[in-house]
């Protein structure tokens, strides 16, 4: 479960990544330049008092940090390097992993909890079978070949993908260290995770998810793996 410490000191780390005072970050976000003070993250009568998320959203739109950045923030992994969540931390927010044209195509659309079924993907992990859904996606086809969408359900890649939101897959994109990807078991788990590296025998994965624990996967355990290339956040 997340802390009390956790939240503000993620603030405070986004405040000092930006060269500003708690203060300063209030402002620069529209709030009371109070807000975000020491003296105000406790009650008069010594309760707990928490930034409300309508906070934290105008201050990663005030900063142009993305909640994965954020999320760097909250918790750094003690298994996750200094220079991962370095590079993590000042990855520019905003920025989709590739530039797509503005122009619209169909592609199949399935749930996390049907993918985990079976009998829709080929061995390549590519879309394959019946009960596919569609949903409209900015990319023309031809420049996009294979992707597909998984839709979020449930809440355990929270903060960084909730329930409803739809992932982008490409399957035949080359999967890169740090690269958010969705990976499938030979039994049948669909999971979406950020990949920390890769081996000639095993994979491992940070959770999304502060709550959630990281993954360490033997590749014989591993149906196929597809990175992520667009959320619809």
């Amino acid at each position: 479960m997340l802390s009390h410490d956790q939240i503000w000191g993620a603030i405070d780390k986004l405040a000092e990544r930006h060269d500003l005072t708690p203060s300063g970050l209030a402002r620069r976000a529209g709030l009371d330049p109070t807000s975000f003070n020491k003296s105000k993250r406790l009650s008069a009568d010594g309760r707990l008092r928490w930034p409300s998320t309508e906070s934290i959203a105008k201050v990663l739109g005030a900063t142009g940090a993305s909640m994965e950045q954020f999320l760097v923030f909250l918790r750094p992994d003690p298994g996750l390097s200094g220079q991962l969540a370095k590079q993590l931390a000042d990855q520019p927010a905003g920025e989709p992993d590739d530039a797509f044209p503005p122009q619209g195509s169909s592609i199949p659309l399935l749930g996390f909890a049907q993918a985990g079924a079976g009998g829709f993907f080929d061995d390549g992990g590519f879309p394959a079978g019946h009960g596919w859904d569609v949903v409209e996606f900015p990319a023309a086809p031809a420049q996009k070949s294979g992707v597909y969408a998984l839709e979020v359900q449930g809440e355990s890649m929270m903060p960084l993908y909730r329930d409803g939101d739809v992932l982008i897959v490409a399957p035949g994109a080359q999967v890169r260290r740090n690269d958010r990807v969705v990976v499938r078991t030979n039994e049948g788990e669909v999971m979406a995770k950020v990949l920390l590296r890769q081996s000639p025998r095993s994979i491992e994965l940070m959770s999304l998810n502060p709550e959630h624990a990281n993954r360490t996967l033997e590749l014989s355990d591993v149906d196929w793996i597809a990175r992520i290339i667009w959320a619809s956040q």
